[in-house]
């Protein structure tokens, strides 16, 4: 039985409606083993007549039978399996891929087949020696004479153990010499046992085969047999085809990749540019946030929620709770939380402490012949940090804080730390449990200076209320500072506070606390730094244009490429595959070298400033990072998806046929 039958083929191609048949019912066999020449003078259908054996044309009429069965040339996956595991090519252009060195053109037909790499590797280069390339494997084909170029296009043809070999106009672009190299070789391949059909104008070159087949005008007008096929090697092995690894594709990609690397590292510039430029204000927005998170938790325990007296009865913000502690002056009776209201607090979800704190809302001190008039003067709570106290420590039992103006006015500004241990007399005006005015004093041992800003003046609670008692005042006191066991509670303890009620459903008490007062901030500094990042975001849809003109200017390119990946048997999802590779592989460099940018520039700005503000103003997290490569990855992918497509969709002979 015949190993290809071709029955009553026939072709036209049309112009403006107008029909020109080139096939006009072709009728042949071959047999493995034959070295068949068909012979005829150039718009005889040679050509077209190849592309339907070896399945790239299909669109004519009639049947082409290999090995007993119909391949059915209107099914897609059907043909890709065809070219992958029975035909191989060979073109009078060579058609090698010239980003590919010579055993990596070889190895391209080989990745389709289920050979391991050693294997593939150890098959290419034995196919090089054959073709007496042993010594050119690491060169690229421009490197390389036409003789040798037409070797290597031979070897990559035998790659994957086709039964059918295809060779058009193998030696049209050969002097004698390496024409006779060729014809010896195409020769010893059908000494094989398989089938090589050479398309030919050359009558010397079809006379070297075992049989001429002569066409003209689409028809057969000569089927000559100048000797017997050669027989057929018993039980010969084949090797299994398969699909092309993906990992195959991102091979290829990223040696084209590096192959054009200069112009293509502009390209990853310039989207390293959009992707730093996000990475920086994200870094920043964090740094800023991180700063006067930094910065208000230096005032105050961020487990900390201060409980003041609700005057109003109504829901009250942070902001008019705060503002309402000017009665504390007028009417300080007026802002005294009940014992029984303290009991309703101690009773919250989420509470582990509950402090009594005072706020006196004006003083004196005296040291010496030395008077000092004050403020708001705290009692020391566990809601109050020591990180502003420049000097000394946090009041204990008798002592207090004094700001560092206090400490210069009652001493100098020269000599103001050595008040650190010395006793100062405190009086402060208060009330009685009727409201009468009563007048506390007593001595207290300096324990420390503050900054007067995070830390004001304060006394140890104890000692305050001991000075109350003794001068018969309420120990009522105007502020609970509330210590929460859970940061992430802290809002709800705030909530809870703000929702108890009196029995005429009146709010009693109001929360303050530092998350939300960061919670603000924060917002705003998060949409700053968000339309900071958006604005540098634009660079990225530049990025992404400029990486779809370069995806499009490589399919232009590599159009034969693709052509030649086609008849090898590649898939148009292979075809995809490998235009978007190359792109992600864009963006994820560009992503590398954005990181690596933002790195150096953050370190610089960091050293720069960190003496001014001590702090690391720029923080770039892994948060940051994964966001930037996903940005990176998802904008190179989209913008290849069009190009990639449209590589996809080539015509394989239109492809063969650029230039």
């Amino acid at each position: 039985m015949a190993f290809l039958e071709l029955k009553d083929i026939r072709k036209a191609y049309y112009l403006d409606k107008q029909k020109f048949p080139v096939l006009k019912g072709i009728d042949l066999s071959f047999e493995r083993g034959e070295f068949v020449s068909i012979l005829g003078e150039s718009g005889g259908g040679k050509s077209t007549l190849m592309n339907i054996i070896g399945g790239l044309d299909r669109n004519f009429k009639g049947k082409v039978i290999v090995d007993g069965k119909i391949i059915d040339h209107s099914k897609e996956k059907q043909l890709d399996n065809y070219r992958r595991s029975t035909v191989g090519y060979i073109y009078q252009s060579y058609n090698l891929i010239s980003h590919l060195t010579v055993l990596d053109n070889v190895l391209i037909a080989l990745d389709m087949t289920t050979l391991d790499k050693a294997a593939r590797r150890k098959r290419a280069l034995e196919l090089l020696e054959r073709v007496g390339l042993a010594d050119q494997v690491n060169k690229h084909p421009n490197h390389l004479s036409g003789g040798q170029n037409q070797r290597v296009a031979i070897a990559r043809a035998l790659a994957s153990d086709p039964q059918l070999i295809i060779a058009d106009e193998p030696t049209g672009a050969l002097d004698s010499e390496n024409t006779k190299e060729v014809l010896n070789l195409l020769d010893d391949i059908a000494k094989d046992g398989k089938l090589v059909i050479a398309v030919t104008h050359s009558q010397e070159v079809a006379n070297h085969g075992t049989r001429i087949v002569h066409l003209a005008d689409g028809k057969i007008d000569g089927d000559e047999r100048l000797r017997p096929a050669y027989p057929i090697p018993d039980d010969p092995e084949h090797l299994q085809s398969r699909v092309l690894p993906a990992m195959a594709s991102y091979r290829t990609a990223f040696k084209h990749l590096m192959y054009n690397f200069w112009r293509n590292s502009l390209i990853m510039l310039g989207t390293a540019i959009g992707i730093f430029a996000v990475l920086l204000f994200s870094g920043l927005g964090n740094g800023v946030n991180g700063y006067i998170q930094d910065q208000i938790n230096s005032l105050a325990n961020p487990r900390s929620v201060t409980i003041l007296k609700n005057t109003t009865g109504k829901k009250m913000t942070q902001d008019q709770l705060q503002m309402s502690t000017q009665n504390m002056m007028a009417d300080p009776q007026s802002m005294f939380i009940k014992q029984s209201e303290i009991n309703r607090v101690k009773k919250i979800a989420g509470i582990s402490s509950v402090e009594k704190g005072y706020t006196i809302p004006s003083y004196r001190l005296s040291y010496k012949d030395l008077q000092q008039s004050g403020t708001s003067m705290d009692s020391w709570t566990s809601s109050t940090t020591t990180r502003g106290i420049t000097n000394g420590h946090k009041p204990g039992n008798g002592e207090i804080v004094l700001t560092k103006q206090q400490a210069i006015q009652l001493s100098s500004a020269k000599n103001y730390r050595q008040l650190i241990g010395k006793t100062v007399k405190l009086s402060f005006n208060w009330v009685d449990d009727s409201g009468k005015p009563v007048q506390a004093e007593g001595n207290v041992k300096v324990s420390g200076i503050s900054n007067g800003t995070s830390v004001r003046t304060s006394i140890n609670s104890a000692t305050l209320t001991k000075m109350i008692r003794e001068a018969n005042g309420s120990v009522q006191p105007n502020f609970l500072s509330v210590n929460v066991k859970d940061l992430n509670q802290v809002q709800t303890v705030a909530d809870r506070v703000n929702n108890l009620r009196d029995g005429q459903n009146k709010r009693i008490l109001g929360a303050v606390t530092v998350g939300s007062i960061l919670k603000t901030v924060n917002t705003y500094v998060k949409l700053a730094s968000t339309l900071l990042a958006a604005i540098a975001g634009i660079s990225l849809l530049v990025s992404a244009l400029m990486i779809i003109v370069t995806m499009y200017m490589s399919v232009s390119e590599r159009t034969k490429e693709i052509g030649i990946l086609r008849a090898l048997g590649e898939r148009k999802k292979d075809i995809r595959r490998l235009f978007t590779s190359e792109s992600l592989f864009i963006g994820f460099f560009s992503a590398i070298l954005a990181l690596i940018i933002v790195l150096v520039v953050t370190l610089a700005i960091n050293h720069g400033l960190y003496h001014l503000i001590k702090y690391n103003i720029i923080q770039i997290t892994f948060g940051n990072v994964a966001f930037a490569f996903a940005v990176a990855l998802v904008i190179s992918f989209l913008a290849a998806l069009l190009p990639a497509r449209r590589a996809a969709n080539l015509n394989p002979i239109d492809a063969l046929a650029a230039d």
